[in-house]
């Protein structure tokens, strides 16, 4: 795969955190769903579900199994609670969830320009293994932390503790996310920020723009430029 990296990532930062659903990969239709479709798998009525489905958008599959156990009495641990949802998401990782178009050719860009990379998901750490590895990418990043261990990213704890993995500071780190929540916490810790569109988060999309450093809506788009990160964007990551 051919990549001129000579332009195109010169003002990027020496190091990259990328987040995984809605970012790297495909998966969001599926996480969209899954708390309904787990939730109808044990039973449970549409109605009686919507008060916790409202509530899991930002929280981890630990933290959403301890509140639907809560909730519905089950008398179940949360941790095999959360063993049965990693368990129907991982069947989609292993049949559906494919990479974004352009992804790989970005990471390829990246690594020859010298852009250590590393992944902060809010997945179980399984899944992020799994996903990366089916889908190629794996070797592309130095190493992969999960939000069950440090907790949602409404607090910057796992971006901080990437940054202390690669040795940096923040300001010689640039994050990639889709959700507006995890960008802003980003940038409140001095990171620097790339928003990536997910048609999921396109509502937000406007916010988005405005509080990231650069953006992109494709990552074919950052791959076949040979200047900037995205047309009309000269000077990306410069904002003070």
């Amino acid at each position: 795969m051919r990549v001129d990296s000579s332009r195109m990532w010169q003002m990027h930062p020496a190091f990259a955190i990328f987040d995984m659903d809605g970012t790297l990969v495909d998966s969001m239709q599926y996480w969209m769903r899954l708390g309904k479709e787990f939730l109808r798998m044990k039973g449970v009525s549409d109605r009686d579900a919507a008060p916790v489905l409202a509530l899991l958008e930002q929280q981890t599959i630990s933290q959403s199994s301890a509140l639907m156990v809560k909730t519905y009495h089950w008398q179940q641990t949360p941790e095999a609670v959360a063993d049965e949802i990693n368990g129907l998401m991982q069947e989609h990782y292993r049949r559906d969830v494919t990479l974004k178009p352009g992804v790989k050719a970005y990471l390829v860009g990246l690594h020859a320009a010298g852009v250590r990379c590393c992944v902060a998901s809010a997945s179980d750490p399984e899944n992020v293994r799994l996903c990366l590895a089916r889908t190629g990418v794996a070797d592309d990043f130095a190493f992969a932390l999960s939000s069950d261990e440090y907790g949602g990213k409404s607090s910057p704890d796992i971006y901080m503790a990437c940054a202390k993995r690669f040795g940096a500071g923040p300001g010689d780190i640039a994050v990639y996310e889709d959700a507006l929540y995890a960008l802003k916490t980003a940038a409140s810790a001095g990171f620097k920020t790339v928003g990536i569109l997910d048609v999921w988060d396109r509502e937000e999309w406007p916010a988005i723009r405005d509080i990231a450093d650069t953006v992109t809506e494709d990552f074919q788009a950052f791959s076949r430029r040979r200047g900037a990160l995205r047309e009309g964007l000269e000077e990306p990551f410069r904002r003070s």
